[in-house]
């Protein structure tokens, strides 16, 4: 069965750590392989850090492309496709291509970019209007348009040139009142009196068409050329040559042009909503990133718009996902950490297990599923682990984490330990990160008991970086206290090597709240050393749940 060309997005947490990216890699492999329906794709919903950077280099694996927000956007909704026309178009063309695609809006374009609109209301107006016997004139058509609109063909003169300034008669009246009407440049519709052929010539009208399969003779053809007049022969009566002939005005005498209303694939559905309820029009043109013409959308096709379809890995809690993620459809979640606050809007495949890290949950799939991990997952997995995991120093880790770091690492074809080092030596080369860049690195926002705090997290292996970066990140810590809800904001400085961190801490009660949670811990101004604790989530977190029931 071939897969849709509709897109699942797989995706971690804002502020990605190394296993929300490659979990979230990984996840998209097992779903390619195994489905047949949706093609999934890993994304990202920040910036990744020298770490992860250092590990998707490490397995020649391309960084997941960002988005921010999975809000619908222009390319979710049903696009008509209706071709795009030139401004030379005529009137008659342009209706059977509205009339195929059943469009009232036909988008004008030039070289693949919208130049103007045309409505089946521009056109109906256009020939209300034209009463006048000088409208064609006025209007400028080329010969050629006007031959093929009348079903017929230029036998005599430039096709190419203009209709311009002249009158369109019909050559019925006797020879000598036909004179007395015709002008120079005129437009002249007879049959095959040649009589009348010739006086209209040489009054100098500037085209003669020939209804009823009249042929002009060589002696009118002559003459014709000598006054550099264009013969077309058809085979329409001359009422019906009457008739037809104003749909021959190119679309680019009626085309609405400046200012145009247009949106692109990118933009989101709740902006298009806005813009479509101030404005009159049915359709309008939609372009790509680069300008180009895409098709026409209408308020008609926001009612069967279609939410993204999105699998979140190692998160669960809304503060933590991409924006919008309301308006998203979720299909699964997996994850290692405790019930958030996602809600869906149907069951949902739901897999949480108490590991120490989400891609020990992808190796056990992997496993039950009898799939063979190709050696760049398996290094994106390993290098999750024992990311998450802190090389197994963290209490969250589990007896399967160490079998699953242990597999991958064979498969990936590492060394453990020696593989670690240079990882987390690699995620603490900050030096060009801004301090901003450093906090928000691994950053998390929560809410328990009506108090909002976030808290981020640097893991290192020396201890002489960590006091660097303490200087760095202390002022960011005090800036982002009372931004976005946010009353308290703490940050962990971990020392893999020697198994303690260092929590700062700034904000309203903040240090009440430390308190409470670590009544026995070593205190310094702004910040207290907590040894033995290294996991946010199993030991950081938990202690601050009981805390705010007493702050």
């Amino acid at each position: 069965m071939k897969k849709e060309e509709r897109n699942v997005i797989v995706i971690g947490h804002k502020n990605p750590d190394t296993d929300s990216i490659c979990s979230a890699i990984a996840y998209a492999e097992i779903k390619n392989r195994i489905t047949n329906s949706h093609h999934y794709t890993a994304y990202r919903a920040g910036s990744i850090g020298p770490e992860t950077e250092y590990v998707l280099n490490r397995f020649g694996v391309p960084v997941p492309p960002f988005i921010d927000s999975v809000t619908t956007q222009v390319k979710d909704m049903e696009i008509r496709r209706t071709p795009g026309i030139s401004r030379e178009t005529t009137i008659k063309d342009a209706w059977e291509v509205m009339g195929v695609s059943e469009a009232v809006t036909q988008p004008i374009t030039e070289g693949n970019k919208v130049i103007g609109l045309i409505t089946k209301g521009d056109i109906a107006r256009a020939f209300m209007d034209a009463q006048d016997s000088s409208f064609l004139g006025q209007k400028k058509p080329r010969y050629l348009d006007i031959a093929a609109t009348l079903d017929g063909r230029v036998v005599c003169g430039d096709a190419e040139a203009h209709f311009a300034d002249g009158k369109v008669l019909i050559g019925a009246a006797q020879v000598e009142r036909m004179r007395e009407a015709i002008e120079e440049k005129d437009l002249v519709i007879l049959v095959d009196r040649e009589e009348n052929q010739i006086a209209a010539l040489e009054k100098g009208a500037g085209c003669l068409i020939l209804c009823l399969g009249a042929k002009a003779s060589e002696e009118v053809k002559a003459l014709a050329e000598e006054h550099h007049a264009v013969i077309i022969e058809t085979a329409l009566d001359s009422f019906s040559a009457s008739y037809e002939i104003n749909k021959s005005v190119p679309v680019g005498a009626f085309m609405t042009e400046g200012s145009l209303i247009t949106f692109k694939t990118e933009d989101d559905t709740e902006q298009v909503r806005r813009i479509m309820s101030q404005t009159r029009h049915r359709a309008f043109p939609v372009v790509d990133a680069k300008g180009r013409y895409v098709g026409t959308v209408s308020r008609r096709n926001l009612l069967g718009i279609r939410r993204k379809e999105v699998i979140l890995v190692d998160h669960n809690e809304k503060s933590q996902a991409v924006d919008n993620i309301d308006d998203a459809n979720i299909l699964e979640i997996v994850d290692h950490h405790r019930l958030g606050t996602i809600q869906t809007l149907q069951p949902i495949y739901f897999q949480l297990e108490p590991v120490g890290c989400t891609a020990t949950i992808l190796y056990q799939m992997y496993v039950e599923k009898g799939i063979e991990i190709p050696p760049e997952i398996a290094g994106l997995l390993a290098a999750a682990i024992i990311s998450d995991t802190l090389m197994f120093r963290s209490p969250t880790c589990t007896t399967q984490d160490k079998m699953a770091a242990g597999a991958l690492a064979i498969i990936a074809g590492i060394n453990i330990e020696e593989f670690a080092n240079e990882m987390f030596e690699a995620g603490s080369d900050l030096m060009d990160k801004t301090p901003e860049e450093i906090f928000f690195q691994d950053y998390k926002k929560f809410h328990f008991h009506g108090l909002s705090f976030g808290v981020g997290q640097i893991s290192s292996m020396s201890s002489q970086e960590l006091e660097r970066l303490r200087t760095l990140v202390q002022p960011i810590l005090r800036n982002n206290c009372g931004k976005n809800g946010i009353k308290m904001v703490f940050f962990l400085l971990t020392d893999i090597r020697n198994a303690s961190s260092e929590l700062l801490y700034a904000g309203d009660r903040a240090e009440e709240l430390v308190r409470i949670a670590y009544p026995d811990a070593e205190y310094t101004k702004d910040s207290v050393i907590l040894p033995g604790v290294l996991s946010r989530k199993k030991q950081l977190i938990p202690a601050f749940m009981d805390a705010t029931e007493t702050v």
